[in-house]
């Protein structure tokens, strides 16, 4: 019998995510943490600094999901809320080369969340220490409450970040799908993607010209409050 030219030549692993995605995704894992650890702390001026980055990293992630490859835009991992309950109750199952619906809409939960968290804290002041870049801009009282929602934002962080690893922990041990690997390596195994995928890699000079866009709108933003 001949052999199988085709089976033989099919790769073992497929790349599905890009290098800005998974840049951004172990950058927002550090400054999460940095941004905690500094707070706890009393590190503010790094505290801020932290903050400024995590914001200029979330616009990036924004204009990404429009611009960026196939895995990365919103359209490709974003999905209806019934379709997204069908997933978790173990219907509609089927292999997906970026995101799952259940993961795509967390995705998409953490960057509302780590934005609210970002925003709140260019008003935040704690009327001693530390005074965000913003905070003169709105009333005094104004700035307290947004301080506060800071705060309960970020205990809204933690769980959604224990929930993450809970979930990527499930389909390690319970799956067998291996969730960490790829978004350091970008590749799955072909066995994990669908078959006659094509999938579609932005170049990566239109990541750094986004990233140096969202940049200088964070910079702008920073002297436009403390001039």
């Amino acid at each position: 019998m001949a052999p199988d030219r085709e089976a033989d030549t099919k790769p073992a692993a497929i790349l599905v995510w890009d290098a800005p995605t998974r840049l951004f995704h172990w950058s927002l894992v550090a400054l999460v943490f940095v941004s905690w650890l500094s707070a706890d702390q009393g590190y503010m001026t790094v505290h801020l600094l932290s903050g400024l980055t995590l914001l200029a990293l979330l616009l990036f992630r924004l204009a990404w999901g429009f611009f960026g490859s196939t895995t990365a835009r919103f359209g490709d991992f974003l999905h209806a809320p019934p379709r997204v309950l069908r997933y978790l109750r173990g219907r509609g199952q089927r292999l997906h080369a970026g995101h799952n619906p259940a993961g795509g809409a967390m995705v998409m939960v953490l960057i509302a969340v780590l934005l609210a968290q970002a925003v709140t804290g260019l008003f935040a002041t704690d009327s001693l220490h530390f005074t965000g870049p913003l905070a003169l801009l709105v009333s005094e009282d104004a700035s307290l409450r947004l301080t506060t929602l800071h705060g309960t934002i970020f205990n809204l962080i933690l769980l959604l970040v224990w929930l993450h690893v809970v979930a990527v922990g499930f389909y390690l041990l319970v799956k067998g799908d291996n969730l960490i690997r790829p978004m350091v390596t970008g590749r799955k195994p072909a066995s994990h993607v669908p078959d006659g995928l094509r999938l579609v890699f932005t170049h990566p000079v239109i990541a750094v010209l986004l990233l140096a866009v969202s940049i200088a709108l964070v910079t702008a933003l920073f002297f436009w409050g403390t001039t």
